[in-house]
């Protein structure tokens, strides 16, 4: 990663800024791998109208950033941006016409892309505050992983108690999400992963049954574990050669939902199955439901932070890196090595 004083600063910091205390960043300047990530010292940002400034304790990443730095996202910010769209922190400032914050507040940001910094300038409305004692690492790895799981088993699954749960990805971050609130909505649950040590974390987690699909045929392990009934819904984030197998166990009016693709491929799944079936393959994109029901995305990660305060789910940080570790915290992602999250302390 390289280091510098980064003097075309993003459009945020540009003018009217104080820069007597520098800012410390990580900036996206090219597209590229972990790598190319800068270090720079960026001006402080001054609160706007409408927004609020906020010291950032913790950063949580995503599969996402790995594809945001490398220009593959489907929405990118322009050049240069900082990664990291989801974090905890406390309030600094308020700018005018913001009610609702005060200096000292704990929050909760999303903001797609723009956490990787010491301290940023938000709109108040990407902000959850929260006063229930989760820690900032965990209140960091709530948003995302546990927003997406939530809107896919509730939302677009609808989910039902005594239901078979299959899970792929199972001990990454959404995939153990998914495990622990499929649990606490009362299905079974099948954790699908590629080593024994993720299932045994699955597993510690809530899963009920596991899948190394590395050492066995995915379709013939679930199709086991189905029984003549088969999976009533499929929660994958990995996508590849595993969604076909994965679907062919499905189970009568069964729902497949579609994450992501971790794995790298993006299938192309034969129809005749969902015919055949009498299923459904149901798109999740987190992003656009919080542009679209802000107001129900704000009561769930309120009341997903109150679960993990309660300790009913374990928002488990895999690590936890400082900032000038970003690029090996991103790799540890990209390499599917990370079982949990993985947090970025400025």
């Amino acid at each position: 990663m390289r280091r510098s004083t980064f003097t075309v600063l993003e459009r945020r910091t540009r003018s009217s800024r104080n820069t007597d205390r520098p800012v410390k960043a990580i900036l996206c300047t090219r597209f590229g791998t972990a790598d190319d990530l800068t270090l720079a010292d960026i001006a402080e940002p001054v609160a706007g109208p409408g927004e609020v400034v906020t010291t950032v304790k913790a950063v949580g990443l995503n599969f996402y950033d790995t594809l945001i730095v490398a220009g593959r996202y489907q929405k990118q910010p322009p050049l240069p941006f900082s990664p990291g769209g989801e974090f905890a922190g406390v309030v600094e400032s308020v700018g005018t016409g913001v009610k609702g914050f005060a200096p000292g507040d704990r929050v909760i940001g999303y903001v797609t892309h723009g956490a990787a910094r010491e301290r940023m300038a938000v709109p108040a409305d990407k902000l959850i505050k929260y006063d229930n004692g989760l820690e900032f690492d965990r209140a960091a790895a709530l948003t995302i992983i546990y927003g997406t799981a939530m809107h896919a088993l509730r939302d677009r699954a609808q989910l039902k108690r005594g239901e078979t749960l299959a899970v792929l990805g199972a001990a990454g971050g959404v995939g153990l999400a998914a495990v622990e609130l499929g649990k606490l909505m009362g299905a079974r649950v099948i954790a699908c992963a590629s080593t024994d040590d993720k299932l045994a974390f699955a597993r510690a987690h809530g899963a009920d049954e596991t899948v190394n699909y590395t050492t066995e045929d995915l379709r013939d392990a679930l199709k086991r574990l189905g029984g003549e009934h088969g999976i009533d819904v499929i929660f994958d984030p990995i996508g590849d050669r595993y969604s076909e197998a994965a679907l062919r166990a499905i189970a009568w009016e069964g729902r497949h939902l579609v994450v992501g693709f971790a794995a790298g491929e993006i299938p192309k799944l034969p129809l005749n199955l969902t015919l055949l079936k009498g299923c459904a393959v149901v798109g999740v994109y987190f992003g656009d439901w919080v542009r679209r029901e802000h107001q129900r995305y704000r009561d769930t990660i309120v009341a997903l932070a109150q679960l993990a305060a309660d300790g009913k789910l374990s928002c488990h940080v895999d690590h936890a890196y400082p900032l000038a570790e970003f690029p090996q915290a991103l790799k540890s992602l990209s390499e599917r090595r990370a079982m949990g999250k993985v947090i970025v302390r400025p």
